[in-house]
């Protein structure tokens, strides 16, 4: 009895010792290094149940410690990201209709459908979120039925869209008009080789029944390129904010163990 008595107290002083490192690495903030002499405790003294138990409580405490670290550094720069945004936004025009339309949609001034009526184009568009898409659009006195476009510049180098099935045909007083939309990632990067070549002449063939062949305008390509760059600032806030959100979660679930861990404390 006495031996074993001899080895509990020795287990509990060798994992008192590894608490004590925990606890000096919580208060310098190495909290990884923490958590690391935390869980050893649990490995190589499981019957060291005392320090097992403060091991547990001085865990939630690292957890809190790292969200609301997490939460001030995504506060810094969401702060820093809007305020890129507030001097960026003011170069596009947002459209959105509420009657259906959940998320709005940022263009290029050039682009809005009222300056472009009659014209083949490539349009580029990004929503709230910042997912950006294009639509190539066609008018002509036939249609040509299309379903995807190729973009090349003078050295021969292009990108080609898989055929979409997001299409649209109309006619109106006899102009044959066709779209078809591309979201980024599925359109052959498409859009990110013309933001990357918009200083180039490029090329345009929309790929169906038949072909049509236009040459961007120099607006056109500049909407590709400004609009990419909007993109990846709103993708950006997005993953922010939805960070955000499972840091509070996470947070909210430890404080919420520690509280009931301090009622069942009570006698």
């Amino acid at each position: 009895m006495t031996t074993a008595l001899i080895a509990c107290n020795d287990v509990e002083q060798k994992a008192d010792v590894k608490l004590q490192t925990a606890r000096e690495a919580f208060r310098q903030g190495n909290y990884n290094e923490a958590k690391i002499q935390i869980d050893s405790i649990k490995l190589l003294y499981p019957k060291a149940f005392e320090a097992r138990r403060a091991g547990i409580a001085l865990m939630q405490q690292v957890e809190v410690a790292e969200q609301e670290r997490t939460l001030h550094y995504l506060d810094s720069l969401q702060q820093v990201k809007h305020a890129e945004l507030d001097s960026l936004r003011g170069g596009f025009v947002f459209e959105k209709d509420t009657a259906y339309q959940s998320l709005g949609n940022y263009f290029y001034p050039s682009q809005v459908v009222e300056k472009n009526l009659h014209r083949s184009f490539l349009r580029f568009q990004v929503d709230e979120q910042g997912a950006m898409s294009m639509t190539s659009i066609y008018c002509g006195s036939r249609s040509i039925h299309h379903t995807a476009v190729k973009v090349a510049i003078p050295d021969g180098s292009f990108a080609q869209t898989p055929a979409s099935r997001d299409s649209y045909e109309s006619t109106n007083l006899g102009e044959q008009i066709e779209k078809v939309d591309y979201r980024r990632g599925e359109d052959g990067d498409v859009i990110g080789f013309v933001g990357m070549n918009s200083d180039q002449t490029i090329r345009v063939t929309y790929l169906g029944e038949r072909t049509f062949t236009t040459t961007m305008s120099a607006d056109d390509r500049r909407a590709a390129k400004s609009l990419s760059r909007l993109s990846q600032l709103l993708t950006t806030l997005t993953h922010i904010r939805k960070e955000k959100e499972e840091a509070n979660l996470k947070l909210e679930f430890v404080k919420r163990n520690m509280q009931q861990a301090a009622d069942e404390a009570v006698p």
